[in-house]
């Protein structure tokens, strides 16, 4: 009846849909990826890979594969902040604009680094392969429809134009900002809709670099001939990336930008008559618009295709990434058959406050870095750090979390539930880890040195449900010891306390202390936690 059968079909071949491939892949879960384009992307865009992304990447098993692509060491790109002048020739007398915190030895065992996804989404699709996921580029949707046991679609060989039928259990659709599966959908999106309009101009001018004086940024505005335009370091300089802002209301349009007129305004922008070659010409839209929700019966929207924003930040594939990581480990808890729909509505729960909070603070930073902020605009804004590593989830899942903001003034990973378990380094044997290297394919209980009768509890308990679960003891003379900080007051226990973990290395819930019954308490934990409506007893 159906040409192809597969547990999850995923319709677009960016970072995220290659990222949902591989993390599920990773977990056991066969996919298939169609790609309406022919290949990899081909132009240098979203460069800025974030700390959370690379421990995302690192856990999957391609974290060296990935940082084998940086071309020398990026970072300092990145402590170079965001900067404007007039031109680029007047670069020593630059303006720093922003000077975001990205990540931190005691925060994350990965540092950013910058990587356009031409060279990147070429490794997410060979280790998607690997893990067994069916891409296939040159192919598009035709149609779908859901029932209440799996999607039907249609898709189309664009070589040949032959036709053929794929059933899955879920539909991923991270088909874009123009999301067709999101219209199909009928759901609709709320904001503040396009803000800007711009043009990515890719091109090359060997004298740049001699303009800048090797000056380290992540972004540099020039605001010459009162068109502000934005250059971008972390692509490299071959090509290089300049964005100038156009408006339609006066009239303009991308055609007009011949390459005749773009060699001018990156002329202009330099303070120079310098050589330009133009490689290609993009145009786009800085808008923010968050989808009313990311999941419709068994189909999901992920990264552009739920939540878009002005990439002020570069939060935009980074966050996608995230989306994919978050819906990836509950989509194999349901294959896997532990995992269930509540589990699977916790998505929706933790991403979407998630992405209107991330586009909102985009747009902060995009008045900010345009000039007509406002005082409550720099009141609101939030370090990069924060909104990329600190934000907090509430859902079903996570048990005695306090307070309702997504993103907080301050980075607090303290062990609370609802945020990214802390990072601190541990010996094992004679290997060094990371308390995140310990979260990927199941739950994880850790406790303290005189926290085993929440071990003891847990084991048999998360057979009964069905729950992969790990317990780890760290202490002196345990089979883990921390070598930098105390790890049970950096999570915020005793010694006889005990931390939930999920595969995404998010706390679930957590204890002080020890229990007069642990097994009632982990049981009530562990049931909810991954959705399971069984056990009644409140959580202490």
């Amino acid at each position: 009846m159906y040409d192809v059968k597969i547990p999850v079909l995923i319709v677009g071949g960016g970072p995220v849909g290659l990222s949902t491939a591989l993390f599920s892949g990773r977990r056991g879960v066969r996919t298939m990826l169609l790609e309406k384009r022919d290949s990899t992307s081909m132009l240098p865009r979203a460069p800025g890979l974030q700390a959370r992304t690379m421990e995302l990447f690192r856990a999957a098993g391609l974290g060296k594969d990935i940082r084998a692509l940086e071309m020398g060491d990026s970072h300092a790109y990145f402590e170079g902040g965001i900067i404007k002048v007039e031109t680029f020739a007047d670069i020593d007398n630059a303006e720093l604009l922003e000077s975001p915190s990205l990540d931190g030895e005691t925060v994350s065992p990965e540092r950013v680094m910058g990587c356009g996804q031409d060279r990147y989404e070429k490794v997410l699709v060979a280790k998607a392969k690997e893990y067994g996921a069916d891409v296939r580029f040159n192919t598009k949707l035709i149609s779908f429809e859901q029932d209440a046991d799996g999607v039907t679609a249609v898709a189309e060989e664009g070589g040949t134009g032959k036709r053929f039928t794929i059933r899955a259990d879920y539909l991923v659709g991270a088909d874009g900002a123009g999301s067709r599966i999101r219209e199909a959908l009928g759901v609709k999106r709320v904001g503040r809709g396009t803000v800007f309009n711009a043009l990515s101009i890719y091109f090359r001018a060997p004298e740049l670099e001699t303009l800048l004086k090797d000056t380290k940024f992540i972004l540099c505005y020039a605001s010459a001939g009162g068109t502000l335009m934005g250059l971008s370091r972390l692509h490299g300089c071959d090509p290089w990336l300049a964005a100038p802002i156009y408006y339609p209301e006066k009239g303009e349009k991308p055609e007009d930008y011949t390459d005749e007129r773009c060699i001018e305004i990156v002329r202009r922008a330099s303070g120079k008559d310098i050589d330009v070659e133009i490689m290609d010409k993009v145009p786009w839209q800085g808008a923010q618009l968050v989808s009313e929700t990311f999941r419709a019966g068994r189909v999901f929207l992920a990264g552009d295709a739920a939540h878009v924003h002005p990439p002020a930040g570069g939060f935009g594939a980074n966050t996608g990434i995230h989306d994919a990581h978050n819906l990836s480990w509950k989509l194999a808890a349901v294959q896997h058959g532990w995992g269930t729909e509540a589990l699977l509505d916790t998505y929706d729960a933790e991403r979407r406050p998630l992405g209107t909070a991330m586009s909102e603070q985009a747009l902060v930073r995009n008045r900010i870095r345009h000039g007509y902020s406002t005082e409550q605009d720099r009141a609101d804004f939030v370090d990069d750090v924060i909104i990329t590593l600190g934000y907090r989830y509430r859902s079903t899942s996570i048990i005695g979390a306090e307070g309702a903001k997504v993103l907080t003034p301050d980075l607090e990973l303290t062990g609370e539930p609802g945020t990214r378990a802390p990072h601190v380094w541990l010996k094992r044997g004679d290997e060094t880890i990371s308390t995140i290297d310990l979260f990927w394919d199941s739950f994880v209980l850790l406790t303290g040195p005189e926290g085993s009768a929440w071990a003891q509890a847990a084991a048999p308990l998360a057979e009964k449900l069905g729950i992969p679960l790990r317990t780890h003891t760290i202490g002196k003379g345990d089979e883990l010891t921390p070598t930098d900080r105390d790890w049970a007051e950096v999570y915020g226990i005793g010694a006889g306390g005990a931390v939930l973990v999920r595969p995404d290395a998010f706390v679930s819930w957590r204890s002080e202390g020890g229990a007069g019954d642990p097994q009632s308490v982990l049981a009530d934990v562990l049931a909810r936690a991954s959705g399971v409506e069984t056990a009644a007893v409140t959580a202490p």
